[in-house]
C-alpha cells in the first residue's frame, strides 16, 4: 500500500490561496477549509477526514491557517470592477462624438482611440473579477493596470482641461470622482505589482509608455497645432457696374457685383454677413483755412460708422444715406475651401438725386471649421426682435450698447468645440448674430441662451479667438457723375 498521502495542500501563496492536488493531479485552489471541502466532494469525496494525515499532507502550514481577507479581497474587487465600467463607458461615450463625425481624419483617429479605451476599460473590470479570484488567466492583472492607466490618464487630461476654465458641466461630476478613483486603483495595482503574470513584463511597460506618449502627441498635433496652422485666405471684391434708366420711371438701377473666393485649404461657416450700399451727401466750397478744415473734418467724424478716415479741403459736410441693404449668404452656411460665388444686386436711385459719391460696405464674417460646429439647423431660423423683445440686441448685451442694430433679426444656435474632450469640460456655448439693414451686424460666441444674464464681453472675446471667428471687409465707391455718363440728360 502506496503510503503518501493522496490530498496534498499546499502553503499559502502571498494573497492566502492555496493549492491543492489530488493524486497527483491539479485540482484547484481554494481560500478556505469550508472551499477545500467543497472542493473534496465535487471531485467525488465527501467524507475524506481533512486532519487524517493518511488522507491530507499539509505544505508549509496546517488547517488553521488560512490568511485570505475575503470581505477586504471582494470590495476591492467590486470597487475596481465598478470603477472600470463607469470610466469605460465615459471614453467610449466622449469619444464617439468624434470617431463617427469629426472633420479630419486626425480627431477622428483620436474619437476612435477612446473608444478603444474604453473597450479596453472594460475588458479590464471583467477580468478584474478574474485578478481578484484564482487567476486563471496569467495576463489579467497586465490587462487591469492598462485599464486603469487609461482612466488615469483620462481623468487627469479633462481635469487640466477644465482648469482652463474652471466652469461646472455635467461631466465634472463624473471624471473628478473617477480621478480620484483612477489615482487610488493605479497605487493598489503598482504596490501588487500586477503585471508579474506576464512572460515579458518590460516590454509590456515599454509599450505601456511609448502608446501613451504617442496619444498625447496625436491629441496635441489634432487639437492645437493643425488648427493653428493650417492657412485661411479670402478674396473678396465689389465693383459697380453700368447704370441702366427705367423706361417707365424717373429712377437709374444700378448693379453691383460682389466676389467672394476662399482660396484657403479650410472650410467656414458663414456667421453674418452685410452689403450695405450708402449714399453720400456733401457740402462743396472753395478754398479754406487749415483751422477750417481740421474742424470740418472733426465735425464729420461719425458718420456711417466710420472714424474720420476722409477729409477734403473742398468737400465737408459729409451726411450718408443707406440707399439699400443685403446679403449674400444665410448665417450657417457654409464656403467650402476653394469655393468661389458672385452675386449681383441691382439697386435703384431716382435720377435727380443730390449724392455726389455711392459707395458699399461688404463685411463677411467667419467661423473656421475646422475649430468648432455650428448647429445649422438651430442657427439658420431668425427671430424677428421687434415681435419678441428678449432677442434685441440693446436687451441683451453690456457694452456699446449704441452700435447695436435696430430691430434686428437675431440668429442664435449651438456651437461646439471639434475636440469632445474639450466641450464635455466647457459650459454649452452658443453663437449669436444681429442683423438689420440699419447698422453694422453683431455677432458673439458666449454661454448666453436668452434665458436670463447678458453676454459677457471679455469672455466673448476670448471665445472669437479660440473659434476663429474673424471677418472681411470690402469697400468700393463710384460718382454719381461716372454713373449718369451713359444716361441722357432729363428733359427741362
Amino acid at each position: 500500500m502506496n503510503s503518501r498521502p493522496w490530498v496534498v495542500v499546499e502553503a499559502p501563496d502571498d494573497r492566502g490561496l492555496r493549492r491543492v492536488t489530488v493524486g497527483g493531479s491539479a485540482a484547484g485552489s481554494v481560500w478556505s477549509l469550508r472551499e477545500l471541502r467543497k472542493l473534496l466532494a465535487r471531485l467525488g469525496h465527501p467524507d475524506v477526514d481533512v486532519e487524517d494525515p493518511a488522507s491530507v499532507c499539509w505544505h508549509g502550514e496546517g488547517s488553521a491557517t488560512w490568511p485570505d481577507r475575503p470581505v477586504r479581497r471582494r470590495a476591492t474587487m467590486a470597487v475596481m470592477t465598478a470603477g472600470l465600467l463607469a470610466s469605460g463607458m465615459l471614453s467610449a461615450l466622449i469619444g464617439w462624438p468624434d470617431a463617427s463625425g469629426a472633420l479630419t481624419f486626425a480627431q477622428r483617429i483620436i474619437g476612435a482611440g477612446l473608444v478603444l479605451a474604453g473597450v479596453v476599460q472594460v475588458a479590464g473590470a471583467v477580468l478584474a473579477l478574474d485578478h481578484w479570484g484564482r487567476r486563471e488567466y496569467r495576463a489579467s492583472g497586465a490587462v487591469v493596470l492598462l485599464g486603469v492607466f487609461i482612466a488615469l490618464a483620462t481623468d487627469s487630461l479633462l481635469f487640466l482641461l477644465w482648469l482652463e476654465e474652471k466652469e461646472v458641466t455635467p461631466y465634472l461630476f463624473a471624471f473628478v470622482p473617477l480621478g480620484c478613483w483612477a489615482v487610488w486603483a493605479f497605487t493598489v495595482l503598482i504596490r501588487e505589482k500586477a503585471w508579474k503574470g506576464l512572460p515579458h513584463p518590460g516590454r509590456f511597460v515599454a509599450g505601456f509608455y511609448a502608446t501613451a506618449l504617442l496619444s498625447a502627441v496625436s491629441l496635441a498635433y489634432s487639437t492645437l497645432y493643425q488648427p493653428a496652422t493650417a492657412p485661411l485666405r479670402f478674396t473678396l471684391n465689389a465693383e459697380f457696374g453700368r447704370a441702366r434708366q427705367d423706361r417707365s420711371r424717373d429712377y437709374i438701377h444700378i448693379p453691383l457685383k460682389v466676389s467672394v473666393k476662399n482660396t484657403g485649404d479650410v472650410s467656414v461657416y458663414v456667421v453674418v454677413n452685410d452689403v450695405s450700399v450708402y449714399g453720400r451727401y456733401a457740402r462743396y466750397s472753395g478754398d479754406v483755412s487749415k483751422e477750417a478744415f481740421l474742424r470740418a473734418w472733426e465735425k464729420s467724424i461719425g458718420e456711417k460708422g466710420k472714424e474720420g478716415e476722409e477729409a477734403e479741403r473742398h468737400v465737408d459736410g459729409f451726411t450718408f444715406k443707406t440707399l439699400s441693404s443685403t446679403r449674400l449668404y444665410e448665417p450657417g452656411d457654409v464656403l467650402e475651401a476653394g469655393q468661389e460665388d458672385t452675386f449681383v444686386h441691382v439697386f435703384q436711385i431716382p435720377r435727380d438725386a443730390s449724392y455726389d459719391l455711392i459707395d458699399v460696405d461688404v463685411q463677411f464674417t467667419y467661423m473656421r471649421k475646422d475649430r468648432g460646429r455650428i448647429d445649422v439647423e438651430q442657427y439658420s431660423k431668425p427671430h424677428q426682435s421687434w415681435r419678441h423683445p428678449r432677442f434685441a440686441c440693446r436687451a441683451v448685451v453690456t457694452d456699446d450698447v449704441d452700435e447695436c442694430p435696430l430691430d434686428p433679426l437675431t440668429y442664435h444656435g449651438r456651437v461646439r468645440h471639434n475636440n469632445n474632450l474639450v466641450n464635455v469640460t466647457r459650459a454649452p456655448l452658443y453663437v449669436t448674430a444681429f442683423w438689420a439693414p440699419i447698422g453694422p451686424p453683431r455677432y458673439s460666441i458666449s454661454s448666453f441662451h436668452f434665458t436670463g444674464g447678458r453676454i459677457n464681453g471679455a469672455a466673448d472675446k476670448r471665445e472669437l479667438k479660440k473659434f476663429g471667428i474673424s471677418s472681411r471687409h470690402a469697400t468700393a465707391e463710384v460718382s454719381v457723375a461716372e454713373l449718369l455718363r451713359f444716361i441722357p440728360a432729363a428733359p427741362r
